[in-house]
């Protein structure tokens, strides 16, 4: 089992910025991907940025230029810099931790954190 400890969620205005941190414990070892995903009210869960253990990254074609998904492997510990937001980015974020296998995939989510963005 993985257990993730999310923080760093608020209120901002468009174009600030905030920086999400998700610290993982238990089974690290089972961990082949860690990132970030949002669902807002009415949608569907979908992936954000994602980072693997080889330092290969994933970005949403919505956040590509503004956000920064990063790893700290000695802190256990994944992070979301996310810089001109806008109102759209409004979302619960959940930090994920995926272990991987020649035939499956197993999800660890976070409690969510919500982010806000004024216009």
């Amino acid at each position: 089992q993985v257990q993730l400890v999310e923080s760093g969620g608020g209120l901002v205005q468009a174009g600030g910025s905030l920086r999400l941190s998700c610290a993982a414990s238990g089974n690290i070892r089972s961990i082949d991907v860690m990132g970030w995903y949002r669902q807002a009210p009415g949608r569907q869960r979908e992936s954000v940025a994602t980072m693997t253990n080889g330092d290969g990254t994933y970005y949403a074609d919505s956040v590509k230029g503004r956000f920064t998904v990063s790893r700290d492997k000695a802190k256990n510990t994944v992070y979301l810099q996310m810089n001109s937001l806008k109102p759209e980015d409004t979302a619960v974020y959940y930090c994920n931790a995926a272990s991987l296998t020649i035939t499956t995939m197993r999800n660890y989510w976070g409690q969510g954190t919500q982010v806000t963005v004024s216009s």
